[in-house]
């Protein structure tokens, strides 16, 4: 009888195994959550996204950098553009120098704290 029981326990212990049962009741608890909570409608109204999207704008143009930034400004400036291949070229030429430029003062820094970093782990 007890040869019985400890081979019904084996065989429910591989079925756990098999069908990875944790991990469907996590995935049906996720989905239960999800369908059951009340979420904020503003978000899908689209109430909030103009305070959002001057939020964005702000974060994205902090800098003083004349290039484009959004995808928006960069299809502008492509019309703007478009008839003049010379203009074009210049222009990114200008932006990518402002770029480079812009990427060339943040990286020392970040470089340097990288390797002390490091260095610090290494010890």
């Amino acid at each position: 009888m007890a040869n019985l029981i400890s081979k019904v326990i084996d065989n429910l212990k591989f079925l756990f195994q098999e069908f990875q049962v944790k991990r469907f009741f996590a995935i049906a608890l996720v989905g239960f959550l999800l369908l059951t909570t009340n979420l904020d409608s503003r978000i899908e109204s689209g109430r909030s996204s103009d305070a959002v999207s001057r939020r964005l704008d702000q974060v994205v143009h902090q800098d003083d950098a004349d290039r484009p930034k959004t995808t928006g400004e960069w299809n502008r400036e492509a019309r703007q553009t478009e008839d003049a291949p010379g203009e074009r070229a210049k222009r990114i030429a200008k932006e990518s120098g402002e770029a480079l430029k812009q990427f060339g003062s943040v990286y020392p820094d970040t470089a340097d704290r990288s390797v002390n970093e490091q260095q610090d782990n290494n010890r």
